[in-house]
Formats: structure tokens, sequence, C-alpha cells
């Protein structure tokens, strides 16, 4: 009758192994010491497949954890969702532009706190659409000065 407890354990034991890594008998004793001497041969093998088991389990839980990470940043972004930039056009007669555009986009980018390229474009587009053509080159210039200083600087860092 022990026996055929002993067998049953066994057989219990070596599925559970097998659903989670290997056919390797897995032994889930106490390190303090084994049941029979039948375990006491398999010691070394049962060793390995927990080590295996646990390790694999650990890459689940990171996987998992990874996953969870990418999903809240993708919630965030989605919460964040598409930025309304309000810009009023003023007409204004000036001796330097190019400060003027210099000063304005980089009061637009931190009030704003715009970092994304898809944001920076939109802002550039507002720009160019709500000036005249003559400026268009200045803007172009001014915006890849401002977002270079911006954002090149402090990536080096």
């Amino acid at each position: 009758m022990q026996g055929s407890k002993e067998y049953k354990k066994q057989r219990l034991q070596l599925r559970g192994c097998r659903a989670l890594c290997c056919s390797c008998r897995l032994s889930v004793s106490s390190s303090e010491g084994a049941e029979s001497s039948n375990s006491d041969r398999f010691a070394p093998i049962s060793s390995l497949a927990h080590a295996m088991v646990q390790e694999r389990l650990g890459q689940m839980i990171r996987e998992r954890q990874d996953q969870a990470r990418r999903e809240e940043r993708k919630k965030a972004r989605v919460a964040g969702g598409t930025k309304f930039i309000v810009m009023m056009a003023m007409e204004k007669s000036s001796y330097d532009p190019r400060e003027d555009f210099r000063e304005s986009m980089v009061e637009m980018i931190m009030a704003n706190r715009i970092e994304e390229p898809k944001d920076l474009r939109g802002l550039l587009n507002c720009y160019v659409s709500m000036n005249s053509d003559e400026y268009r080159g200045i803007i172009l210039e001014v915006f890849h000065e401002v977002c270079t200083n911006m954002f090149l600087c402090c990536k080096c860092h």
C-alpha cells in the first residue's frame, strides 16, 4: 500500500514537471532531506529541473511585467491624447524677425511642453502657414536651431 502511494506521488511530480518545462522528475520536497533513497538518486536531476522551472517562471514574470509597462505607457500616451496648440496671430513689424521667431518658438515649446516629433511638426506647420512666404526660410532655419539647442544638447549630457 505504501509503495502505491509513492508511485502515485512520483507520477504526479513527473506530470507537473512535463507541464512546466521538461520530462525530468521534479522534486517538491524541502531541502532538509530526501524522503527515500530513491529520491537521493534523482537529486541532481531534480535540482536541475527545479532550476529550469524557476528560470522559466522568472522569465514569464519579467515578460508579463514588461508587457504591463508597455500597456501603461500606451495608455498614458492615449490619455494624454493629441495636444492642441492655440496660437494667436499678431501683425508685428520687427527689426529682427529671426530673434522674434526664436523667442516665440521657445515660448510655445516650453509653455505647451512639446517634446514629440509630431507635435513639433505641427508647431512648425502653424508658423509656416500663419506667416508670409518671405519668412519661410527664416522660420525653417530658426526652428531647426531651436530644436537642436533644446533637444539635442539635453541628450548629450
